[in-house]
Parts: structure tokens; sequence; C-alpha cells
């Protein structure tokens, strides 16, 4: 009963950020959802910017935070382990679900995409960014990355184990595609308002912060091996591939 009750809810959580994430690209395209980035009646900016800040902020906190090391050892002394990670994605959707309810709209309009073949431009660059944020976690072991792994191991009676290291694909390339699947979400926009730019710029910031935050803890979990991975790899942008030298023939640098 103890192990279908924690299949039930590691579904249930996945189930929760899946229409979290489906809502999001509806949030951020002010397209088939009832409550958007630009939608609803503006009230004073200057208190829209303090409340979407915090929201916003309660996000980055919450996202980071149960995300660390010493707060897992913490948190799993009143949280199964099987079901840590599932509910790490489902306080992360429900941090969501209060921006998306909450949101406060700076609607005025700073750049907009006036061609028709622009905006599908954009839009375009926008689902590409949705659809390499899903694929960069596919690569590195979807089900595990968002709970279900965990609680289908427990389910069968199998011990969890942490998947190995390994650079499939676009991870060769560059340490974090996901996140740059998140650059195109955020920023590609037909119509860039205060509040897209707000969000954007936020979520950026976030990022570039967080991304330090989380090779740190991979160093300290993979140890030598992340570091060579990162001597080899860059985080973002990838490198020209390097000519090999004929014989005899030495590099500069």
């Amino acid at each position: 009963m103890k192990r279908t009750a924690f299949l039930v809810y590691g579904l249930l959580s996945y189930l929760a950020f899946f229409a979290t994430f489906l809502y999001t690209a509806g949030f951020l395209t002010n397209l088939f959802v009832p409550k958007s980035i630009d939608s609803g009646v503006p009230g004073a900016p200057g208190l829209a910017l303090i409340v979407d800040l915090a929201l916003l902020g309660v996000f980055a906190i919450q996202h980071s935070v149960m995300a660390r090391p010493g707060f897992k050892r913490w948190w799993t002394k009143f949280v199964p382990e099987p079901l840590e990670r599932s509910t790490y994605v489902l306080l992360s959707s429900v941090a969501l679900w209060l921006l998306f309810a909450f949101w406060q709209p700076l609607p005025g309009v700073l750049i907009e995409a006036a061609h028709p073949v622009l905006q599908v431009a954009l839009l375009g660059l926008f689902v590409a960014g949705l659809g390499l944020v899903f694929v960069s976690t596919v690569l590195i072991d979807h089900f595990d990355l968002f709970g279900l792994r965990q609680v289908v191991l427990y389910f069968r009676g199998t011990d969890y184990t942490h998947k190995p290291f390994t650079t499939p694909s676009l991870y060769a390339h560059v340490r974090h595609p996901l996140y740059w699947g998140w650059f195109l979400t955020v920023w590609a926009t037909p119509s860039m308002t205060v509040g897209h730019l707000l969000f954007a710029a936020v979520c950026t910031a976030y990022i570039l912060i967080a991304v330090r935050v989380e090779e740190r803890d991979l160093v300290e979990h993979f140890g030598d091996t992340y570091r060579r991975y990162q001597a080899r790899v860059p985080r973002f942008l990838p490198r020209p591939k390097r000519t090999v030298p004929a014989a005899g023939e030495v590099l500069a640098g």
C-alpha cells in the first residue's frame, strides 16, 4: 500500500509539473490561458513591480535552496527519500502557480515585431526554446530529474542508484543546453512589454547566478570527472573545434 501511495504521489507531482510547463508556454505568449503575463487590469506600476519581483523571488529561493545537497540531507529527515525529488518538483510547480495567479501586468510595449513573418519567426524561436528544454532533460534522464524514476524503483523494491556522469549529444558541446532553452523561451517574443522584460531579465540573472552554485555542487559530487568536463566543454558558448596539428607541428598557446 505504501509503495503504491508513493508511486501515485510521484505520478501526480510529475503531472503537475507537466501541466505547469504547458501553462508557462501560454503565460509567456499570451495564448490559450486565462491569465497571462500581459493580461489583467494594470494597477500602480510601483506596486506591480514589487509584487512581481516578490513572486519571482519566491520561485528562485524555493528552486535553489531545495536543490542544495545540505538542504536535501535535512529535508529527508522528514520526507521519505523516494519522494524527495517529487516533492521538490511539486513545490516548484506550486511556486509557479502562485506567480501565474498573482502576477501583475506591466503592459507598456517596448519593442514589437510589426511584420507577420518576424512574429512567426520569434514564436518559432520560443517553441524551439521549449523543445530544447525538454530534449535537454531527456538526454540526462528526464524521469530521474522529475522524480518518477525514484518512485518507480521504490515501487519495484529496487534500491535507488545515482546516474553516472555522462555527456550525451548537446552536453558534449556546452555544459548547460537546458539553460539555452530557457534563454530562448523567456526572450523570444513578438511583443516585449515591460512585464515580459522584467520576467526575462530576472530569470536570466537567476540562471547566471544559480549555474555557478549548481556547478559547485556537481564538482563536490563528481570530483575530478566534472572538473575535467569544465576544462574541456564551455558553459554556454560552443568553442570551434581545434585543428589537430600535423606531425612535428606545434600549436601556439
